[in-house]
């Protein structure tokens, strides 16, 4: 069976439970509809930013016309796109994959500048906005973006347990398949229309078997503090080039550069981004491990289970915060710092054990950063506390009872 046929298959068995699952943007979304002339829904391919905008097309009261800008016969009704939008001035226009037409941007910013109402336009797109070659039209104010990520482990509570929402990352179709093979199948296709259609239809010309290349290192590098010489040296391609690389990755979704956390102090920080693949699934395909069973026995366990903590806990906890790391020269190290301007600091450690015993580099760190609260974070349990100071808790009972009290 060829592999579109394949897929094609996996679409149509779980389309269905895709749609019943509740995304936790979709009430945010519904009030912008009613303020914003424009809604923007990125994120990834395959996460259901198309099914998301169509229920939209209930919400906004009006009439709508649904444009996909990767069917020839949509793309042919804007061959003239200034006669056509403008016969549209009493409906809301969907128009799904908006980098395919990036022209289309500032005539978007003129039409609703003519007539300023909620809801005119709804644009999802699989990268964000300053990715796109050639972009220099701003929808600032007249457009409020949502970001639609692969499944989150609060999302899924209830239809895949969290081993395997782990293993398998949050990807709809690579997750609700009824095996590993099928899901692996999925990503490595997920993969190959990456590399081969979607970064071109940004505009970039770029050697596809060096961007391939990169993914496997980067993959291999996945929770270490990144060195661009290194990896520059190591691929054969100048410094310039892989910066570029890294941020077609990241403002494509598929990496995260975590910053280090820095504070007023004396002491040596480590300056460079920290490296993670945001969606675990998708790195554990490119690390060949094809089962639950062998990541358990792979070198890259701790480092795939602290990817996928901090990838959870910002999804979860969403903007009301900001994330970094912690390291200095001298030892002292955090996984995870959670803070909020002239407001509360979080403290955390990650650790894939049932009876974890923090490094002394997590106590030096709460000395230098006195956080407001230390958590150690570990796969199953409910919260407990080690010390006066720390507590541990499973992530689940983080993300659902410990950190949704904090955000209140």
């Amino acid at each position: 069976m060829k592999i579109r046929e394949i897929v094609s298959r996996i679409f149509k068995v779980n389309l269905y439970i895709c749609n019943m699952i509740e995304r936790f943007i979709t009430e945010k979304v519904k009030k912008a509809l009613g303020v914003f002339p424009i809604i923007g829904i990125i994120g990834p391919r395959q996460v259901g930013k198309t099914t998301l905008a169509k229920m939209m097309e209930k919400e906004v009261g009006k009439p709508t016309v649904f444009l996909d800008l990767e069917r020839s016969s949509d793309r042919q009704k804007l061959a003239e796109p200034e006669l056509f939008l403008t016969q549209q001035t009493e409906k809301c226009v969907v128009i799904d994959e908006i980098q395919q037409m990036p022209e289309l941007l500032p005539l978007l910013r003129w039409l609703v500048d003519q007539k300023r109402e909620p809801a005119r336009f709804i644009l999802t797109g699989s990268s964000t906005p300053d990715l796109i070659r050639n972009n220099t039209e701003t929808l600032a104010g007249r457009i409020a973006y949502f970001e639609l990520t692969p499944f989150s482990l609060p999302e899924i509570k209830g239809v895949k347990t969290m081993q395997e929402h782990w293993f398998r990352g949050g990807f709809p179709l690579a997750l609700l398949v009824d095996s590993d093979e099928t899901s692996a199948l999925w990503l490595e296709n997920f993969i190959d229309t990456f590399l081969h259609r979607d970064i071109r239809s940004l505009g970039y010309e770029i050697s596809i078997p060096a961007m391939s290349r990169l993914l496997k290192v980067l993959a291999s590098l996945h929770g270490q503090i990144l060195t661009l010489s290194d990896v520059s040296n190591s691929m054969n391609i100048s410094a310039k080039t892989l910066n570029k690389y890294l941020d077609i990755l990241e403002g494509s979704f598929l990496i995260r550069r975590l910053s280090p956390y820095f504070h007023n102090t004396t002491k040596r920080l480590v300056r460079s981004p920290k490296l993670y693949f945001r969606d675990s699934g998708l790195l554990h395909n490119l690390l060949q491990i094809s089962s639950l069973e062998q990541l358990h026995g792979s070198i890259f366990l701790g480092a795939s289970w602290e990817g996928y903590v901090i990838e959870q806990i910002i999804l979860t906890a969403g903007p009301k915060w900001q994330y970094d790391f912690y390291r200095c020269h001298s030892g002292a190290k955090a996984d995870l710092v959670l803070s909020q301007p002239g407001g509360r600091k979080i403290l955390i450690e990650i650790k894939y054990s049932v009876n974890p015993t923090p490094s002394r580099g997590f106590f030096e760190s709460a000395v230098d950063l006195k956080p407001d609260f230390q958590y150690i974070i570990i796969p199953e349990g409910k919260a407990w506390m080690r010390n006066e100071t720390q507590r541990v808790c499973g992530l689940e009972w983080f993300l659902t009872q410990d950190l949704k009290e904090m955000s209140l």
